[in-house]
């Protein structure tokens, strides 16, 4: 630990143990009042949530892992393992206390999983801390689990149970939404609705709050909450958009096979592309039986570079790093222009070309669905649009120009407020601890 002169007064911290990423808070040591976000990795304040357990190597008997960065990094380097990620949707079902599967014939329960991934958050908060930290402000979604008070009801319980199982005294739960928007809320002198668009990388997510000068004196604020509502579309999504427009098509997604006997020629099968932009399913296609299928489609194509290059990408296992290029193109075309995408580990010179207008093309759908869901949000608050005050936007993919003009547009008398795309959450989350524990 940091040799810090302890203050049991400030042995607390905040954490956002998010589906994608995680982010911890803890108290300045030298700015009375303020929290400070902890280096988790690299020096970054966030990482993924995710844990890799190994199944080759020693000590296997203590169930060697890794986490965020590291554990993604080796299950795309094909290591022997188990990788297991959005650990926080198995909280309010009936998997938590089930065994899975982690290799060399070991299993382990994913509230297990769960548990040594936050002792993994806690352990870094406290070497930045100084000392052990004993309370706990612990981000939850509105609802765990849609319609089932019961079941959510138990996934709160259940993180509960993680974080004192890892030696969290006094535990605390917050709304993300509200503590996305603490931030704006500490800044405005009279009452706002504010609609909190949190859009990351498997789902974006809506919430009507209302926040003011009076809320904020108030430590219970479920009464703040008016509506929620989401949808499974998000920065993957569009990641997968975006390579199945572009790069793909240069391995031949889309493209016509050769003319038969005199008949119409027909698509290449596309299955092959649509598993090679989702991310998950990517490793799957390197075995050695799928490979062998993929050489006897050769017929199936009219441009046999095509073939070759889709051979070379399975074979070589690129297919996470066409993702990663995918992204980056996505990222470098979001404020509109041109990017070049190269393509040079598929074939020697080979690049591509992705403007801004393409992309929107083929974002146009889910972007249109997601603002459907922001506007059946305020409908569900029984609010109009024109009633809005605030656009708050959080999340990873919020960078996406196209999609915050998009909503923006949808609500043409809120102020656009843009947090901190991946760390607006636990930051209010901190604001919150702060007032709860810091006196």
């Amino acid at each position: 630990m940091t040799h810090l002169k302890t203050d049991p007064a400030l042995a607390f911290c905040a954490i956002d143990f998010g589906t994608s990423n995680s982010v911890i808070t803890v108290p300045s040591p030298t700015q009375p009042g303020v929290m400070q976000l902890v280096p988790l990795e690299q020096g970054l304040p966030t990482m993924p949530t995710a844990a890799f357990y190994l199944a080759e190597g020693p000590d296997l008997q203590n169930f060697p892992r890794m986490y965020g960065r590291a554990a993604v990094a080796a299950y795309v380097e094909g290591m022997e393992g188990r990788l297991l990620r959005s650990m926080k949707s198995v909280l309010g079902s009936s998997l938590m206390d089930q065994p899975t599967d982690i290799g060399a014939g070991r299993q382990v329960r994913f509230a297990e999983v769960i548990g040594t991934y936050l002792l993994h958050l806690k352990s870094a908060a406290e070497k930045q801390a100084g000392q052990p930290l004993r309370r706990v402000v612990m981000g939850r979604p509105v609802y765990f689990v849609d319609g089932d008070p019961v079941r959510d009801a138990q996934a709160e319980a259940s993180l509960a149970e993680a974080a004192e199982a890892v030696g969290f005294e006094e535990i605390h739960f917050q709304f993300e939404p509200l503590a996305a928007a603490f931030h704006y809320e500490a800044q405005i002198d009279a009452e706002r609705l504010v609609l909190v668009a949190d859009i990351g990388g498997g789902t974006s997510d809506f919430s009507v709050v209302r926040v003011g000068p009076k809320q904020r004196q108030r430590l219970d604020r479920r009464d703040d909450v008016l509506a929620n509502h989401g949808v499974h579309i998000a920065g993957t999504d569009f990641d997968r958009r975006i390579e199945l427009a572009s790069i793909l098509r240069e391995l031949g997604f889309g493209a016509m096979g050769p003319s038969i006997h005199g008949k119409p020629p027909r698509e290449v099968p596309s299955r092959v592309y649509f598993d090679l932009a989702t991310w998950h399913l990517i490793n799957p296609l390197y075995r050695a039986s799928h490979i062998h299928e993929v050489r006897t489609m050769k017929g199936d194509y009219a441009n046999p570079k095509h073939h070759s290059r889709l051979l070379k990408v399975l074979t070589d296992q690129l297919g996470h790093d066409l993702i990663g290029r995918a992204e980056r193109a996505k990222i470098e075309v979001a404020a509109g222009g041109n990017t070049q995408i190269d393509l040079g580990l598929v074939e020697r010179g080979l690049t591509m070309e992705l403007d801004g207008h393409h992309a929107l093309d083929a974002l146009r759908t889910d972007i249109d669905r997601i603002t459907h869901a922001a506007l059946e949000t305020v409908a569900m608050a029984h609010l109009q649009p024109s009633q809005i005050d605030a656009i708050y936007f959080t999340g990873g993919s919020t960078g996406l120009k196209p999609l915050t003009e998009a909503l923006a547009a949808r609500f043409t008398a809120a102020q656009p407020v843009h947090g901190e795309r991946l760390a607006s959450v636990a930051t209010g989350l901190g604001l919150f601890a702060q007032r709860l524990f810091g006196g």
